[in-house]
Formats: structure tokens, C-alpha cells, sequence
């Protein structure tokens, strides 16, 4: 992190987001939250990304965020038909979430 030229205590605020999200993402129902988590996920892996490419970090250096990234994306984008947002569907999973 220091090398990326970010604080150490980064770390932290890092390793408490993706394990929120990661858990928001397995555990079942609420559609809403787990299309916010895919979101931070995503712009957490691709900000490491092009923190390692701005600094012109060897390819052993930037694999992992580079995994990582496409293991969301297709992650979001293999989900089945019934956890996909619409439009037609946001009102309904809205109303639904508010009333229990």
C-alpha cells in the first residue's frame, strides 16, 4: 500500500469493504444491496488496477487486481434472471425490501 502511495491504515477501511460485500453478496435476497456491493467491488478492483498501472508495475504486480476485476464482473453478469435489476422489477423489489 505504501509503494501505491497510500496510507496504511487503508488497509483496513479495504479489507472491512470487501468482506461487507462479499458477505451482502452471498447471503440471500435483498437484490438492491448485492448490485451495491458488485458496484463497490468493482470500483475497488479496477481502482487497483489503475493505481498499479499509473506507477508502471510489472504484470506480477497487477495479475491479481486484474483476476479479481474479471472475477466480478463475470460474477455479476453470469447472476441468474430472478437477482437481475430492471426497471420493470425496481419498484416491486423496493416495495417488497420496505415491507417486511
Amino acid at each position: 500500500m505504501l509503494h501505491l502511495g497510500y496510507p496504511s491504515y487503508f488497509l483496513i477501511i479495504l479489507g472491512a469493504s470487501k468482506l461487507l460485500g462479499v458477505i451482502a453478496i452471498l447471503i440471500p435476497k435483498f437484490p438492491l444491496l448485492k448490485e451495491w456491493a458488485y458496484a463497490g467491488l468493482f470500483f475497488t478492483m479496477s481502482g487497483a488496477l489503475i493505481s498499479h498501472l499509473v506507477l508502471g508495475d510489472s504484470f506480477g504486480d497487477i495479475y491479481q487486481s486484474l483476476i479479481l476485476l474479471i472475477l466480478t464482473i463475470v460474477s455479476w453478469y453470469s447472476r441468474p434472471e430472478n437477482r437481475k435489476i430492471t426497471s420493470g422489477n425496481l419498484l416491486h423489489i423496493q416495495t417488497r425490501d420496505f415491507s417486511n
